[in-house]
């Protein structure tokens, strides 16, 4: 059984996240998510997730193509994760490219950098939904003078 691990902090769930684990999954027959804890985020990262990790965690639970989610920590527990679960490929996705292949060195891993659905990203949507937001505001405004 060939075992696949990804990373990431999956808030605000969209098809391009849809997309990576279809294809990381489509590498192996069992994956596992380690799915960024709230605490992680925010202590390692300084992001906040608009969803909590419970719910973020039943998100990905739900998801056919995830066989496990487990929470993510701490930047280093990835050695440690590809020992425990006996992970045979690690993926990311490409804007991480050549971070993580110390692991392919320190263990029998190997690393794949997978590119992402170009269209789409949480941040964008939080760029979009902000400008959006924002222009609700000015029109409501304008309306009232």
């Amino acid at each position: 059984m060939k075992r696949i691990i990804t990373y990431g902090t999956f808030d605000m769930l969209h098809y391009g996240h849809i997309n990576l684990l279809k294809r990381a999954r489509e590498m192996g027959d069992y994956l596992v998510v380690a799915l960024s804890t709230d605490e992680f985020n925010w202590n390692s990262k300084q992001k906040k997730t608009y969803f909590s990790f419970e719910k973020r965690k039943q998100l990905l639970e739900a998801i056919r193509y995830v066989d496990l989610v487990i929470p993510e920590e701490s930047w280093e527990q990835k050695v440690t994760d590809v020992a425990l679960y006996n992970i045979d490929t690690l993926v990311m996705g490409d804007d991480w490219t050549g971070k993580f292949d110390f692991i392919a060195s320190q263990t029998d891993t190997e690393v794949v950098y997978l590119k992402r659905t170009p269209e789409i990203s949480t941040t964008q949507i939080k760029k979009d939904l902000n400008k959006s937001e924002l222009t609700n505001k000015i029109n409501i405004s304008q309306e009232y003078h």
